[in-house]
């Protein structure tokens, strides 16, 4: 055969192929269309109906161990968050209890060790080193207490967990398919598979709203992270929002949960040093920042002079809540910080 006509049976082979033979099958998965900014997208309000779980053990006395030493009641402290919350969100993030129990018990370790009521209060005296390993397990309460099914179901879209010091439970940890680190590793074993996120917190009736906040504070430094992880730049108003004069000499905003925007170290909220920021900025005109008028000095006196609890309301009140979407991102971030499931990863 003359290279002419293999030439010519090529072209008409491929002209046959081409006619009548298989494509081959488009093996990349199709991309969601992404969604297009928007000036007027509603800010939505997030409810968050959780589930609350209270460790009160009876001790040796009879009586409740927040009883015995003086603690507060999960209730007070409980109605007060939820107040806090939806004041400094104007109403745009709620939690609902759906449903609550009491445990007249310590919480089991991972590896099964409990303390009894002697052993916990040599803890407490120093007369005993506390359980090793710390960690409470999860799992265990996970399933005793049928909590992944009522994730799937929307039951319950989160989780509060009242304890005591040394119980074992973080601030706030994230579980569910796609749970990324909340202040805390993802939980690992059977919440990996529940359809939905959600969050574990974990509170100690020890201490007050203000540290209840800070934990909120926490989360929402994670989450609101992964929610912006993919904008660099100026595009990232989450690396913008948390900037503070130590981090960002000249170009301070709001803070974070542990520095406010004069801060020189970690819990320094009552620094006497004026600096100048732009939170105000971000509380009157957001997302269109002004700048001038809008970058004032501050001071410690605009969060409460050192109180952990009304510096958290004061950061958490910057945190934007109105309408709109840029960058796929809504203007609105609170919905993100109580619904994980609204976060990309």
């Amino acid at each position: 055969m003359t290279k002419s006509s293999g030439s010519f049976f090529s072209s008409l082979l491929s002209i046959f192929t081409s006619l009548f033979g298989k494509k081959p099958a488009n093996t990349t998965p199709a991309q969601p269309a992404p969604v297009p900014d928007s000036a007027n997208e509603p800010s939505p309000l997030t409810t968050s109906k959780v589930l609350v779980l209270v460790y009160d053990p009876t001790m040796e006395d009879g009586q409740k161990l927040s009883k015995k030493m003086g603690w507060k009641t999960a209730e007070q402290i409980t109605t007060e968050y939820m107040g806090d919350i939806l004041q400094t969100s104007v109403g745009t993030a709620r939690y609902q209890i759906a449903q609550r129990i009491d445990i007249d018990e310590f919480p089991a370790k991972v590896g099964g060790a409990r303390y009894t009521p002697e052993t916990y209060m040599k803890v407490l005296r120093g007369e005993m080193s506390p359980l090793t390993p710390s960690e409470a397990d999860m799992n265990a309460i996970l399933t005793r207490f049928n909590i992944l099914p009522k994730i799937a179901r929307s039951e319950i879209d989160e989780v509060w967990i009242f304890a005591f010091p040394q119980a074992g439970f973080y601030e706030s940890t994230m579980g569910g398919v796609g749970a990324f680190w909340c202040n805390a590793p993802a939980i690992k074993g059977a919440a990996e598979t529940c359809p939905r996120r959600f969050v574990v917190m974990g509170f100690n009736y020890e201490r007050g709203v203000g540290e209840m906040l800070e934990s909120f504070g926490h989360r929402a430094e994670s989450i609101m992270e992964k929610t912006f992880e993919k904008l660099v730049g100026s595009t990232n108003l989450w690396q913008r929002f948390i900037r503070y004069e130590k981090s960002a000499p000249g170009h301070a905003a709001c803070g974070n949960v542990h520095f406010a925007p004069n801060s020189e170290r970690d819990y320094d909220w009552n620094n006497p040093n004026p600096v100048q920021s732009e939170c105000d900025d971000w509380l009157k005109n957001f997302p269109d920042f002004k700048g001038g008028d809008f970058v004032r000095t501050v001071g410690a006196d605009e969060w409460g002079s050192g109180d952990i609890r009304e510096h958290h309301k004061w950061w958490l009140k910057h945190f934007p809540h109105v309408s709109g979407r840029k960058n796929g991102i809504h203007n609105n971030w609170w919905q993100y910080i109580l619904d994980a499931n609204k976060v990309k990863v």
